[in-house]
C-alpha cells in the first residue's frame, strides 16, 4: 500500500484538513481587514460626496424658491395696486355706462397681467428645478 499525505490527496477534496502557516493566515486576515477598510473608506467618501451635492442642490433650490417668492409678492403688489386704482376710478365714474367700460377694461388688463405673471412664474419655477438638479 501507498502512504497518503495529510496535506491533500485522500478520497477526495476536503477529506483531510489542510494545515496552513499561521503567518499566512494572519496575512490573509490583515488583507481582508484592509480590503474592508478600503471599501468602508470608499463608501464614506461617496456618501460625503452625495451629501455635498445634495447641500449644493438644496442651497440652489432655497435661493430659487426665495426668488420665486419675491416675484410672486411683486405680482401680488401689482395686482392689489391695479385693483385699488380700479376702485378709485369706479368711485369717480359718472354713470353705469362708464362703470361697465371701466369694469371691462379692468378685467381685460387683469387677465393679460395674470397670464403674463403665470408664464413668468412657470419659467422661473422651471429654472429653479433645473438649477437644483445640477
Amino acid at each position: 500500500m501507498q502512504a497518503r499525505s495529510r496535506k491533500g490527496g485522500g478520497d477526495g477534496p476536503g477529506t483531510h484538513a489542510e494545515i496552513r502557516d499561521p503567518r499566512r493566515n494572519a496575512a490573509d486576515g490583515e488583507q481582508s481587514v484592509e480590503q474592508a477598510r478600503k471599501a468602508f473608506d470608499d463608501f464614506i467618501a461617496a456618501a460625503q460626496q452625495a451629501v455635498s451635492t445634495f447641500e449644493g442642490q438644496a442651497t440652489a433650490a432655497q435661493t430659487g424658491v426665495r426668488d420665486l417668492g419675491k416675484t410672486a409678492m411683486t405680482f401680488a403688489e401689482q395686482n392689489v395696486a391695479n385693483s385699488l386704482e380700479f376702485a378709485h376710478k369706479l368711485v369717480r365714474a359718472k354713470d353705469a355706462r362708464e362703470i361697465v367700460g371701466l369694469h371691462s377694461e379692468f378685467i381685460r388688463a387683469q387677465m393679460e397681467a395674470l397670464s403674463n405673471q403665470a408664464e413668468e412664474l412657470g419659467e422661473a419655477a422651471s429654472r429653479v428645478a433645473k438649477d437644483a438638479s445640477r
